[in-house]
């Protein structure tokens, strides 16, 4: 996945959960933040980050968005919108799954609406997409913040195995430089007790980190998971 135009600038700080002030070319401008988490960590006053311009005629109140932030010499994609492309990607090239013959975005299932519907080797998959951000000590943690949506999700795919189907949640870790994938006990205990649930009604949990370029993402290797 390739982003076209990205332009570095200086984060100053973040007024709410969308947006950002920024430094760039030697003026202030106000910049969106795709990311609704907590990043923390990540969005320090000073930090070198990479935005991308609106689109010419977009009618919005920004400039620009948020994409990469600096950190221990890196970029960290933290675009929210970034995982689920990569996603669909990588299972297209076979990265997940072998004889892929169908992708649907958003398919609806029961209650909720999941990111992707797969057909492969015979089999029928729902998949959701999580992208992860936060890196404590080398361990990519997920949720930033707590998600009840996210939750449900998981126990609705818990639900699809019932039904016949296969079932899948992929954390996207938007950086390198983790060594495990663990959910975040301590921010949402309920999302890692349903994670385990989730595993132990057969559904498959995994993990990837990806190469993260000024101008370029991609998935790149498999990140052990430990619940």
């Amino acid at each position: 996945m390739r982003y076209n135009n990205l332009q570095e600038a200086v984060f100053l700080k973040r007024p709410n959960r969308f947006r950002a002030q920024i430094c760039i070319g030697g003026k202030e401008e106000v910049c969106h933040v795709k990311n609704t988490g907590r990043l923390g960590e990540l969005l320090l006053p000073g930090a070198k980050v990479l935005v991308e311009p609106a689109a010419a005629g977009a009618k919005r109140k920004t400039k620009y968005s948020l994409i990469c932030v600096k950190k221990d010499g890196q970029w960290v994609n933290i675009d929210s919108q970034a995982p689920n492309r990569l996603a669909e990607e990588w299972i297209a090239a076979g990265g997940f799954l072998k004889d892929v013959t169908l992708i649907k975005r958003e398919q609806k299932y029961g209650n909720s609406r999941f990111d992707l519907y797969v057909e492969a080797g015979g089999e029928r998959w729902f998949i959701e997409v999580k992208g992860v951000t936060l890196n404590v000590n080398g361990t990519a943690m997920f949720p930033d913040a707590p998600t009840e949506r996210g939750k449900k999700h998981v126990e609705e795919l818990a639900a699809c195995r019932k039904d016949g189907y296969r079932s899948a949640v992929l954390f996207v870790i938007q950086m390198k430089g983790v060594h495990r994938f663990t959910p975040f006990e301590e921010r949402q205990p309920e999302f890692a007790a349903a994670l385990r649930m989730a595993q132990r009604a057969g559904v498959t949990i995994r993990a990837v980190d990806c190469q993260v370029d000024r101008e370029e993402i991609r998935i790149d290797q498999p990140v052990p998971v430990c619940l």
